[in-house]
């Protein structure tokens, strides 16, 4: 059996690896173990629960406030005894977190071989998104496995001189994780009037931090005094440079929705009874258009450039004219929101993970019967010496 370490440490990541994980513990000649470093804590713990997954090793890194450099520094060395004892043939990490790139950099010290999942999204921008770019850039020049989401991703890659062998095209899994969970009864838990639309809002990246962010909340409770009849659902994260000034701009306002962050099935059950979604998530922007919901991006750059390829998402920054006007617009114009709410889903069929399973079962079936091979040699090699060795 290989053993195969999977590494989560945020929710995203524990949503995009639950299908791999789920389908590795359905591999025989896998022995799978599961390494939480719980960058995000609660957010983490719901999504493991909800695939019923349980962290073999949990690192508990999460501390309020830290600075990127000592999350960086504690993982490091937290990881350093792990993987000592743990002597994993193959570590698997997803997208473009701290931990993605801490633990990449861990592996590589200990010569262990990185599957990179999510692998080629890029911006061309390292301070945009910060610091996710530049995490997924270094994970990229250290991993052995490029599992590519889709063939523009691939193509980012042969730009940065990544080997056409070690990339493989696979489909995102975080479509796996939401068509397995779209497929269950789900419960939003928010009362809400079913007889008028809603407009689910997410916003969390550090780059809008101060004045961007102060902005997108002016443009929403814009959008929400000139639409009385439109509810506004915003789950608000914790991160107090969010959580006070959401609370403090759009608190009063009585059609705006404010909630603590929605475990992962609650959240799905939301893009599903939403009418279009405002956010700055990654992941949003790959699952909203599965579920034909229209999507304006809070941000100025995308590293998942397809879904406005296919005008099914639009970029509108962290700009009040933009993001008032876009809304209004898909709001008022019947014939603009159906031309974004199709129903296309450039990021994967839903079976991503068992290509990246195959992938590696492949791998590891060709090296055992390289080495079956050259043993069978090297024993030839010995009874031919003995045999010359002979007294005549």
């Amino acid at each position: 059996m290989k053993k195969i370490l999977c590494v989560v440490g945020t929710r995203p990541e524990a949503i995009k690896m639950a299908p791999v994980i789920l389908a590795l513990k359905q591999e025989p000649w896998a022995q799978v173990r599961v390494l939480a470093t719980a960058q995000h804590r609660q957010m983490l713990d719901q999504v493991l629960s909800f695939f019923d997954i349980e962290a073999d090793i949990d690192l508990n890194m999460m501390r309020p406030n830290q600075s990127l450099t000592t999350l960086t520094g504690r993982m490091l060395l937290d990881l350093d005894a792990v993987l000592l004892e743990e002597k994993p043939d193959v570590v698997l990490v997803q997208g473009d977190t701290t931990t993605v790139m801490t633990v990449s950099l861990a592996c590589f010290y200990h010569r262990i071989p990185i599957g990179h999942v999510e692998a080629g999204l890029r911006t061309w921008d390292k301070q945009n998104p910060f610091p996710e770019e530049a995490n997924r850039v270094l994970t990229g020049r250290l991993a052995q496995w490029h599992f590519a989401p889709t063939e523009s991703s691939r193509q980012n890659l042969l730009r940065e001189g990544v080997a056409d062998s070690d990339i493989i095209v696979t489909g995102n899994t975080v479509i796996d994780a939401l068509l397995m969970t779209a497929e269950r009864e789900l419960n939003l838990g928010i009362e809400l009037d079913a007889s008028k639309r809603m407009v689910l809002i997410t916003s969390h990246r550090r780059e809008n931090f101060g004045e961007p962010f102060a902005h997108i909340c002016r443009a929403i409770l814009k959008l929400a005094q000139d639409n009385p009849d439109v509810q506004f659902l915003y789950p608000v994260h914790p991160n107090p440079n969010v959580k006070e000034v959401a609370h403090a701009t759009l608190g009063e306002c009585a059609n705006i929705h404010l909630c603590a962050p929605l475990d992962y099935a609650p959240f799905v059950a939301a893009m599903k009874r939403a009418y279009l979604i405002i956010s700055d998530s990654g992941g949003v922007q790959e699952e909203a258009p599965a579920l034909a919901k229209p999507v304006l991006v809070l941000r100025e750059e995308t590293e998942r450039p397809e879904a406005v390829e296919q005008g099914v998402v639009k970029l509108v920054g962290a700009n009040y004219d933009n993001i008032v006007a876009e809304t209004q617009k898909l709001l008022d114009d019947e014939l603009a929101y159906k031309e974004m709410a199709r129903g296309v889903s450039p990021y994967g069929d839903g079976l991503a993970a068992g290509r990246i399973v195959r992938v590696l079962q492949q791998y590891y079936a060709a090296q055992d019967k390289l080495a079956d091979s050259d043993s069978e040699a090297a024993v030839e090699a010995a009874v031919e010496a003995a045999v010359e060795a002979e007294p005549a």
